[in-house]
């Protein structure tokens, strides 16, 4: 059974569940500072599950795809992915424990048709200092739904990772583990949580591929456990049951809305119907590899980290480029061209030929175009621009190499060693690469330290991890201190004035396109607190006398009280309705909120699509809106500073 069927299996499960279906949102998280990249499905509904109403219901079902940029340097195991799949359901306030855990299982064994006994299950051990008590309630769930299939399901406390090493398994089905693995907040476990933070614990479901796969060598000597490395166990799903939020004194209440959020990977149900945990053979990533193994004329176990860091890399970056993040410099467009550029040092090393990215790229289109439209409707640009960066990189490769040479001539490395030992005890044993000659090759030519370590072996030399790391912290410390003084995107958080701020800037918008007219977008936002600082494209300076007529016209839609209504809409149709402003359409999902603020006599002050949160009622705005300053940005576009003044 393959991943697309899996998905449609899952979706059509939940639907007949009373779910609605939900589209993906983008790769680029909407109004969110804090990251880079979509990484779960959970984050896009994070507004909804803090009380937020979401317009199709209180039951939500979809596939979100998500993109991990910490997991580059991982990817070479057979689990771990940039890109990948979350299915999620969630309630919000509705559903909880008894029915999530039911249809989660229910899924699995009837309709993915995995083995039962291969299945077992995590809760949470509780923490008594916070009263908060063991998830028993979990325990008796899961007992009765394994008894249903005639297996007896022991639960066994296990507590921390580390003691699981130790005691084992125990003959358990069900395990209960401590807040660092089965608790969920935003801010981690319990005892970080700020105040007026949500949480809960949550129930994790593992899949047993069998001892021979326990590959970690910690197993040499010591006992397996589910929430392990091991190899044997791959975690599945897991159900989050979002039902506490912390005071301010540091303990913990019940909430009014119990939620229920669900995470489960797709290409790691996939693995578990294939009895075998390497997602790379998976048919969502499976035709890479073999596209790959016909270009390089090599099997995929000849080189298995080859392999799956081309397919991985080249599955991400088409699927960000679709998102509309193509390769650059700096923030998201760096992981694109980080991808790129590591696939291109693997594919050397498997004998790819050069230029055939484009190829491998059409193989990921074909895989997910009837999930992901766009990338069919894309394909062309998606191609252009990874055979632009391939090229291009090859290009900086070759002028490294030649730099490269240069040092190396520097080290008369040659002459010393045609003269024997002798001469290497006269230069000393050491013939360490200069770090600062390392980190040159890195930054400005952009040439992997796997390479440079590679060139420097092949000549006698040896290069310092250590002394690397410490000038690419320090590099990445003042990049990180520079950053702070670059424009941020996004929402600072979803705080009252946040919100209110928020919404006055879709009045400002407005109001900018009626003043200046319909060539100004948005190009840019930060709201805060304190203020609004918003980019529109526009060529000129704003007059005195404009910058009245736009203040006037954002007060007076607060002045008028009107609403504010959501409706969802295809985005093909929002696209055709020229009343509805929007700017970066190709951040957004096949379906598509639009926001309209309407005063009491029917006058639409605003249109617009955005991800939220808003205000319900205009008159919850405070009533002096101010623009305090209006410069330049950029070339042809144009940054307002506003605040309330009341």
């Amino acid at each position: 059974m393959g991943g697309n069927t899996i998905r449609d299996k899952y979706l059509n499960f939940m639907e007949s569940r009373k779910h609605a279906i939900i589209p993906s949102s983008a790769l680029v998280p909407e109004n969110d500072p804090t990251t880079l990249f979509t990484g779960s499905g959970m984050q896009p509904l994070i507004p909804y599950l803090l009380g937020e109403k979401h317009p199709k219901g209180v039951r939500l079902v979809n596939s979100q795809k998500c993109f991990r940029a910490n997991d580059i340097e991982e990817v070479g195991d057979n689990r771990h992915t940039t890109f990948f799949e979350m299915l999620g359901n969630w309630s919000l306030g509705d559903y909880f424990k008894q029915e999530q855990l039911r249809w989660f299982f229910t899924f699995l064994v009837d309709e993915v048709g995995l083995d039962p006994n291969r299945i077992y299950v995590t809760v949470f051990a509780g923490d008594e200092s916070l009263g908060i008590p063991r998830d028993e309630e979990a325990v008796a769930i899961w007992q009765e739904l394994f008894a249903e299939r005639g297996i007896e399901a022991k639960a066994v406390h296990i507590g921390s990772e580390a003691a699981g090493y130790e005691i084992g398994m125990q003959g358990g089905r069900i395990f209960y583990y401590d807040a660092t693995k089965n608790w969920w907040s935003r801010a981690g476990k319990p005892a970080a949580m700020p105040s007026g933070e949500i949480g809960g614990p949550d129930s994790e479901v593992f899949y047993d591929f069998g001892p021979t796969f326990a590959t970690h060598p910690v197993f040499a000597a010591q006992a397996p456990h589910p929430n392990s490395d091991s190899g044997q166990f791959l975690e599945i799903g897991n159900s989050v049951f979002i039902e506490y939020i912390k005071n301010e004194d540091g303990t913990f209440s019940k909430l009014a809305q119990r939620n229920v959020d669900f995470g489960g990977g797709l290409e790691r149900i996939a693995a578990a119907k294939n009895a075998d945990p390497d997602i790379f053979k998976v048919d969502l990533l499976a035709d890479v590899v073999a596209h790959i193994s016909r270009l390089s004329g090599k099997n995929y176990e000849d080189d298995l980290i080859a392999f799956r860091v081309i397919t991985d890399h080249l599955r991400g970056a088409v699927l960000l480029i679709g998102d509309g993040v193509n390769p650059g410099n700096t923030d998201q467009p760096y992981f694109v061209r980080r991808l790129l550029r590591r696939a291109v040092r693997y594919a050397d090393r498997i004998a790819v030929p050069a230029g055939r990215f484009a190829e491998l790229a059409k193989s990921v289109i074909a895989t997910y175009q009837n999930q992901y439209p766009n990338l069919k409707e894309q394909e062309t640009q998606i191609l252009q621009a990874i055979s632009q960066e391939e090229e291009q990189f090859r290009k900086t490769l070759a002028k490294g190499f030649r730099e490269f040479e240069k040092e190396f001539d520097k080290y008369n490395l040659t002459e010393d060693l045609n003269r024997g030992e002798s001469a290497k005890k006269e230069v000393g044993e050491s013939r360490e690469l200069d770090s600062e000659v390392v980190f040159k090759f890195v930054t400005t030519y952009g040439i992997p330290i796997e390479i440079v370590e590679e060139m420097a072996q092949e000549r006698k030399l040896t290069v310092s991890r250590e002394q690397f790391n410490l000038k690419m912290q320090a590099h990445k410390d003042a990049s990180r201190i520079g950053a702070e003084h670059k424009f941020k995107g996004g929402l600072a958080d979803n705080s009252t004035r946040v919100i209110q701020y928020h919404t006055a800037t879709h009045l400002l918008l407005a109001g900018l396109r009626k003043v200046l007219g319909e060539h100004v977008h948005q190009a840019g936002s930060n709201i805060t607190g304190e203020r609004s600082r918003y980019d529109f494209t526009h060529p000129d300076k704003l007059t005195p006398e404009q910058i009245n007529e736009v203040e006037n016209y954002v007060n007076e839609a607060i002045k008028s009280g009107g609403v504010v209504s959501i409706e969802i809409l295809p985005k093909s149709v929002a696209q055709a309705d020229k009343t509805i402003e929007a700017s970066f359409w190709d951040r957004y999902p096949d379906e598509v909120k639009v926001y309209t603020m309407t005063g009491y006599k029917g006058e639409i002050f605003s249109r617009e699509l955005c991800g939220g949160p808003h205000v319900e009622r205009l008159e919850e705005l405070p009533s002096t809106f101010k623009i305090s300053k209006e410069e330049s940005s950029a070339a042809g576009v144009r940054r307002i500073k506003a605040i309330f003044t009341d």
